[in-house]
């Protein structure tokens, strides 16, 4: 038995790994609360093949799903999804912090150049946003290095870009050099639903972290993958919020919907349908249209014809205005209604006086008093010579989450999805707090964003007293009954 012990000894300091100097490091120490030192301990015991112990998180709730919306509500489930927290099994919490690194890579895929694919509808539409996006994640970067850059080796961050040109198998591709040629340690991106989908699927192989501020399709956190976290609102949460406030404080009976014919319409509405037909009121009448067509007359027409009490609109800000506009001329005064993409100087320029007393649904108040905000508008400025969008903000606010959990972990990439992941405290960002649900979904308030006297106003959901239903403080698993009651 001695013998035995001393043959093993070797390999249980091995497998201990080596112990973490932070505290020694004035900067790092100053990023680490109790909690994330209590994780990265853990995360630091496990050795190369153990798994931390750590608690996963989970939610009594998918997604603050009020009872009344949610699918099949009367029948009683034998499992609900993504209310516990994936976890990774892996042992790449083993591979050592190489020697040789210059610079601390991260990678970026956004729409940044124009292209045409069938992914995006034929030709791209996405640039403006990709480059806002572009530029809020390289502020990010700058803003770090002038701090000291990582802080273990005094080596600053890089980003490397590459664009989002809207093909399935080039986004994979793209991802895959990011990984194995470029060697960054996390990825940022992107926009488009579907190719948002393939990226995410080739970084679960590449074990890579993905953080995604800018797709608000709610299906993107649904895909059990435990490499994947996003920091903006989804299209669920700002559905709920819009439907709340127009069947639950408005009463509306009727609602139609005209959309665009891309991914990012059929599932940006798809919460929008379904919960109009839990309530009890179904949508009227759905039209969809193609990107970048001129004539919306046929979808009015039909609209039109519908006698609706409102209008829901899903797509990007041009098309918005065009229809808005064309409404107006054909007489239809019905309360016009939309997604956050609305909420864009162009939708405003287009549509002119007809903008006044639009509302969308905006996963952000960017107009609250907030100094983290205010430098973060002032170095924007000064930097690009322009005003922040959400798409900017969000990157800024998801890059610096990256940056975060890098320097507390250090160049191990599942180490730095541990630290992410095990996060207990929402994350302090410039677009509010940002709270991580178990599926590594932002759980932030949303605002609903009306045109009023030249310009939008963000009103929460308590400021316009917008009633919403019963949410369960049990998951569906467990409740006493099958109607919501405890």
């Amino acid at each position: 038995m001695k013998s035995l012990t001393i043959l093993l000894l070797p390999l249980l300091l091995f497998a201990a790994g080596p112990a973490d100097d932070w505290e020694k490091i004035p900067e790092l120490k100053a990023l680490i609360d109790e909690d994330t030192a209590e994780v990265l301990r853990r995360v630091n015991a496990a050795g190369y093949y153990g798994v931390p112990e750590l608690n996963l998180k989970k939610d009594v709730n998918y997604a603050s799903t009020p009872a009344d919306l949610e699918p099949f509500r009367d029948v009683k489930p034998y499992k609900e999804h993504f209310l516990l927290q994936m976890e990774y099994t892996g042992s790449g919490r083993g591979i050592p912090e190489p020697d040789d690194v210059k610079s601390v890579k991260f990678g970026f895929i956004g729409p940044i150049m124009s292209t045409v694919s069938i992914a995006t509808g034929g030709k791209s539409h996405e640039e403006a946003l990709g480059i806002k996006m572009l530029q809020g994640t390289q502020l990010a970067i700058e803003e770090a290095n002038a701090k000291g850059g990582y802080f273990r080796r005094k080596i600053p961050f890089e980003l490397v870009v590459t664009n989002d040109n809207g093909l399935w198998g080039s986004s994979g591709n793209e991802i895959i050099n990011m990984a194995y040629k470029d060697h960054v340690w996390a990825i940022l991106g992107t926009i488009d639903g579907a190719n948002s989908h393939i990226a995410i699927r080739v970084a679960l192989k590449a074990e890579l972290v993905m953080m995604n501020t800018g797709d608000t399709d709610p299906t993107f956190i649904e895909t059990n993958i435990p490499w994947v976290a996003r920091s903006i609102g989804d299209d669920r949460q700002q559905a709920y919020l819009l439907i709340d406030y127009m069947i639950r404080k408005l009463d509306f009976k009727r609602i139609g919907i005209i959309r665009s014919s891309n991914r990012y319409g059929r599932f940006g509405v798809r919460e929008v349908r379904d919960s109009c037909r839990r309530l009890g009121r179904p949508i009227a009448m759905e039209m969809a249209f193609k990107l970048g067509q001129d004539d919306y007359s046929l979808q009015l027409e039909r609209l039109k014809s519908a006698n609706l009490d409102a209008i829901v609109f899903w797509g990007n800000a041009r098309e918005g205005g065009v229809i808005l506009n064309q409404m107006r001329h054909m007489g239809m005064n019905q309360p016009f209604f939309g997604c956050d993409r609305m909420v864009a100087d162009e939708f405003v320029q287009l549509a002119g006086h007809n903008a006044d007393g639009v509302i969308a649904a905006f996963p952000w108040n960017p107009t609250r008093d907030d100094p983290k905000l205010a430098r973060f508008r002032q170095a924007f400025r000064k930097k690009f010579n322009q005003e922040p969008d959400t798409y900017a903000a969000h990157a800024y606010d998801g890059m610096n989450m990256l940056i975060w959990a890098t320097q507390v972990a250090g160049l191990n990439r599942a180490k730095i999805r541990d630290i992410l992941a095990y996060r207990t405290r929402p994350w302090p960002g410039v677009t509010g707090d940002i709270p991580l649900s178990a599926a590594l979904d932002d759980l932030g308030d949303v605002f609903l964003a009306r045109f009023d006297n030249g310009g939008w106003e963000y009103h929460s959901r308590e400021d316009l007293k917008i009633p919403r239903g019963y949410i369960p403080a049990r998951d569906r698993v467990t409740r006493g009954s099958l109607t919501g009651d405890e």
